[in-house]
């Protein structure tokens, strides 16, 4: 089948471009001695986690339960769930999946390790800490106490600490502050951990905008990237990729038309909200159609200003779309089809897509 025959909108993925994002951070990571558990919240398929566990990565990351339970079948030997597991049915559901292969769960709290103790099974622990996003994780000055406090419960293994550096999008002026505080707060917990003994097997962090950066921050030894697999419109914008390394887009049709402004047939039902980290306006960009903003979306019409466009499609072609965000995109579609030069090569089911408990 040729692209040009799907039914639209469609998410399709340029699979030369995937391969080589896929071969180049495998080759990163094994040249820099780092162990690579990449994030599946941006593919949600089991194939794809098999691929990259068959270029080298030691398991694979999910932020869920139900996610976890999706990914035992790209069969990982090392599971980890970068969330915390709080819940009677997610307890449960984590004892089901620690009996198919290793499980590692990320916390920041006695409450939540005092929970999967008293389910009895063995599980891995990573502390987290917040080094700087302000969301989930302990104070750095507080990592040792829960370290201990990890150590001292029955079933449960410490293996090191997890960070997610989700405040930093580049390496230059603010940013580069951020990573050297960054720096300079992880040195001090691995020293203050190393006084009491507590020497981690496993420090766990980074993400697609720092990736080729981890390997200078020093005690990391662990990187868990999601978006690199695809990238996007804010990952190129953020420096961390160029336009060409960018593998996804969604093909969508023009369905009315008039002067100054066309409708696509893709909305926030296809594309995600997330704006660009430049402050620019628009939901995507669109290949061959310079001075287009695509500005404002409904469920099921996304409404581009032609405005500024020299030449413009016609009602009934198609355009494609390269999203801002593209794991909240896949998200959304049931699909998602692999293209090799024009010819659909694959058509993968997004077995995660709704794995929100």
């Amino acid at each position: 089948m040729h692209v040009s025959e799907l039914e639209t909108p469609a998410l399709v993925v340029d699979l030369d471009i995937m391969e080589r994002n896929l071969a180049r951070v495998a080759t990163y990571a094994r040249e820099r001695r780092l162990r690579l558990r990449p994030h599946t919240k941006t593919h949600k398929i089991p194939a794809l986690g098999r691929k990259q566990i068959e270029l080298g990565a030691a398991g694979l990351t999910v932020a869920k339960t139900t996610e976890a339970e999706v990914m035992l079948e790209a069969e990982p030997a090392d599971l980890l769930i970068a969330y915390p597991v709080l819940g009677r049915q997610k307890l449960e559901r984590l004892r089901g999946i620690a009996k198919r292969t290793r499980v590692t769960v990320a916390l920041d709290s006695f409450e939540a390790a005092r929970a999967l103790s008293e389910l009895g099974v063995d599980l891995g622990v990573l502390v987290e800490v917040d080094l700087g996003l302000g969301r989930t994780g302990v104070a750095p000055r507080d990592v040792p106490a829960l370290a201990q406090e990890v150590v001292g419960l029955p079933h449960l293994d410490w293996d090191g600490l997890a960070f997610y550096p989700g405040h930093i999008k580049g390496t230059t002026g603010e940013d580069e502050a951020k990573l050297a505080k960054l720096r300079r707060d992880l040195h001090d917990i691995l020293n203050n951990l190393t006084a009491l003994r507590l020497v981690p097997r496993i420090v766990s962090g980074g993400s697609t905008p720092l990736l080729f950066h981890s390997h200078t921050i020093e005690g990391l030894n662990e990187i868990r990237p999601g978006t690199y697999i695809f990238n996007d419109l804010n990952t190129a914008a953020a420096g961390a990729c160029a336009l060409e390394d960018c593998a996804a887009s969604i093909v969508v049709t023009v369905v009315s038309k008039r002067e100054g402004h066309m409708i696509i047939d893709g909305g926030s039902k296809t594309f995600s909200s997330d704006r660009l980290v430049t402050g620019e306006a628009g939901f995507g960009q669109i290949a061959g159609l310079p001075g287009s903003v695509f500005h404002k979306m409904n469920e099921e019409h996304g409404y581009v200003d032609i405005g500024n466009c020299r030449t413009t499609p016609a009602i009934g072609e198609r355009v494609q779309v390269l999203p801002n965000h593209i794991c909240v995109a896949v998200n959304l579609h049931e699909r998602i089809y692999g293209v090799r030069q024009g010819t659909v090569e694959q058509t993968w089911t997004v077995a995660g897509r709704g794995k929100l408990q």
